[in-house]
């Protein structure tokens, strides 16, 4: 992650799967309050994305440990230099071992829709744990560095502890959306800050930052506070659209069904009063 890039890639992963658990929690808690009371099982369309999500994860943890590794100037899987006593790319094996957890996460999320033996909520702790280690890592990602940069990256653990605990209460706490939510908007957070980190460390165009000047480390922490504001409006936004767009299609479905069964019942009584007019 030693450049813009770097810290891009695992941002836009982050944003893309925010919105991604946005849009599909929405869509459960609708039709969750649009069924009868008593019936729980979903349909297979939510099963579908299930899958989708824990593929997709299992997919971008691979790749990501492979770029990790195998990368020009990687470990190349080579934890230890015995030549030389020293360990080899450590930080490459953090981020591998980041990637792993969350890779994980996604076996345990299709194992809890294809297997009717694991109980409830271990996709869920599955993901909180995957979260705790990514702060537990970070937490000793940073040291020796500049102020700003073990800062700006300090930061970052209070959207990743604050995800890995509100998932946990996903365990116990199933299908509530405020909690669903919160969760997405902490990797909408995270995202956003990984591009914050890539854009400070990093920058594309202008001037570098003073890695050891106070007032930008002042500058960055509001900036933190400006970035979950944004998560929670385009978490708001994205969830009032989805619910909105939900509910038009269903209305629409409703007067489609009711106009066919008006339709049906006119044509049906129509060939009763035929029949009785040739019986006379």
């Amino acid at each position: 992650m030693a450049n813009f890039g770097g810290h891009a890639i695992p941002g836009t992963f982050f944003l893309l799967y925010g919105f991604w658990l946005t849009v599909k929690h929405v869509l459960q808690h609708y039709w969750r309050t649009s069924q009868p009371k008593g019936r729980q099982v979903m349909p297979p369309f939510f099963k579908r994305m299930d899958y989708i999500e824990g593929g997709f994860k299992i997919f971008a943890s691979f790749v990501g440990i492979m770029v990790e590794q195998f990368v020009v100037d990687g470990p190349h899987a080579h934890l230890y230099d015995r030549e030389n006593t020293s360990w080899v790319k450590l930080m490459n094996w953090q981020h591998s071992t980041m990637y792993l957890f969350f890779g994980i996460s996604g076996i345990a999320l299709i194992a809890s829709i294809a297997v009717k033996a694991v109980p409830p909520g271990v996709d869920r702790l599955a993901l909180s744990l995957a979260l705790f280690i990514e702060g537990f890592l970070f937490m000793h990602h940073v040291h020796g560095r500049e102020p700003l940069d073990a800062h700006i990256h300090t930061l970052l653990l209070f959207a990743v502890f604050a995800g890995s605990a509100s998932t946990m209460l996903e365990v116990f706490i199933r299908n509530n959306l405020i909690l669903e939510l919160f969760r997405a908007d902490m990797f909408i957070l995270q995202g956003s800050w990984f591009y914050q980190i890539g854009v400070v460390l990093y920058p594309l165009t202008g001037d570098k930052w003073d890695l050891n000047q106070h007032d930008n480390m002042m500058f960055v922490t509001m900036c933190f506070a400006w970035h979950l504001a944004l998560s929670l409006f385009l978490v708001s936004c994205t969830a009032f659209i989805v619910w909105f767009t939900t509910a038009r299609f269903s209305e629409k479905g409703r007067d489609i069904e009711i106009g066919m069964r008006i339709t049906s019942s006119k044509t049906s009584s129509q060939k009763a009063l035929l029949e009785e007019s040739d019986e006379e």
